[in-house]
């Protein structure tokens, strides 16, 4: 990652039938969360910060003290942060831990974190009492610009990911570019293939972008930085508005979570970081489209490649092709009539597509399945 960031703080809004709230993006963010939370909660003293060990040490004090100087109570409520621990019990734990330490429904939730983190502490805000407030403040890029926003909060099953959870949107979203020049390079690469699913769905301005200055985006360089995240979060703000509770137009945000889930899953949640899964669902999706005769065979290639150009995937989980199959039902966007594909059309375009027949599935398998690690 590049220098730190130095810019102004943007406000983005994400405006639904439940809620409107903000989403702040700016460095030094971290250092203004108490006067922001204030003003948000002026009566509220008690604070119940969700985040893991490593998040904690690198910004947990600069957090704290923010939020003390702003007349709150931060109490700090530590978890692994690994996706296996993504469960129900991580949440009871939580729940209890709040019940002890006399949490009420008057408490504030803040979550510290990545993706993991937040969508524990959002269910777990959800879940207590019938339903807290709560505030995200993502440390990650896929945090930043996806997880954290639009009020999905949930937790995995040994059958699949994201199967228990609620709709809560948080009070307000803080999204502090500084602390991405913290994470491992894996990490952060890992979330450039969450941007590409932007760019891929809605935003071929973006998608040209990171064509044109790939090893900029690559070292984070603040101008890139700045670019990815206003370009993303206006994105998925946008659709998430228009379709708070994926009933329609949200599920394209899926463009590559069938097939990756499914091998994330079914990698036991340690082989494959979740973007890297998307990577390589989006590949998938975009070889099952092209099968079909939805995109051009030069967009396909385009997007397979910018894909492969962000680094080096790990392999994929050595599953029979049958087995993943059976996998993919285990998937939310199923329904009555099977499983819904996310589909590119064309940079900047996808389409739902249900009814596939099952044989164009089953040979796009093939063709990653025993796939070694990309590039």
């Amino acid at each position: 990652m590049g220098k730190e960031l130095r810019s102004r703080v943007e406000t983005i809004r994400v405006r639904t039938a439940s809620a409107h709230y903000p989403v702040w993006v700016g460095a030094g963010l971290l250092r203004q969360a108490g006067q922001r939370l204030r003003r948000l909660r002026p009566g509220c003293r008690r604070l119940f910060i969700v985040s893991s060990p490593r998040v904690w040490a690198l910004w947990g004090r600069e957090l704290a003290r923010s939020v003390r100087a702003a007349g709150f109570r931060p109490e700090i409520l530590l978890m692994n942060d690994r996706e296996q621990r993504k469960r129900l019990s991580t949440v009871e734990q939580l729940a209890e831990e709040l019940l002890r330490r006399g949490a009420d429904r008057t408490a504030l939730v803040a979550a510290l974190g990545g993706g993991v983190v937040g969508d524990v502490a959002g269910f777990l805000a959800a879940s207590y009492m019938r339903g807290i407030a709560y505030v995200q403040l993502p440390t990650t890029l896929v945090g930043q610009i996806d997880s954290a926003i639009g009020g999905k909060t949930g937790v995995n099953l040994r059958s699949g990911k994201n199967l228990l959870g609620a709709f809560h949107p948080p009070l307000a979203v803080l999204a502090d570019p500084r602390t991405l020049g913290s994470l491992p390079a894996r990490e952060y690469r890992s979330g450039l293939y969450e941007v590409v699913k932007c760019a891929v769905i809605g935003a071929p301005g973006l998608f040209r972008f990171l064509e044109q200055e790939l090893p900029a985006v690559l070292a984070g360089e603040e101008r890139c930085v700045r670019r990815l995240l206003r370009d993303c979060i206006r994105l998925k703000a946008g659709i998430v508005s228009r379709d708070e509770r994926e009933r329609g137009l949200r599920q394209v945000l899926n463009f590559g979570h069938t097939f990756g889930h499914a091998w994330e899953t079914l990698g036991g949640y340690r082989r494959l970081r979740h973007g890297e899964a998307v990577g390589w669902g989006m590949m998938a999706a975009t070889r099952l489209a092209q099968r079909l005769g939805r995109i051009p065979p030069a967009a396909a290639e385009r997007i397979i490649a910018l894909v492969e150009s962000l680094g080096r995937l790990p392999a994929l989980p050595p599953v029979r092709v049958e087995r993943l199959y059976r996998q993919l039902f285990a998937d939310k966007k199923k329904n009555e009539q099977g499983i819904k594909f996310v589909l590119p059309r064309r940079i900047g375009r996808v389409e739902i597509v249900g009814s596939i027949p099952k044989s164009a599935v089953l040979a796009t398998l093939r063709e990653f399945t025993g796939t070694r690690p990309s590039r």
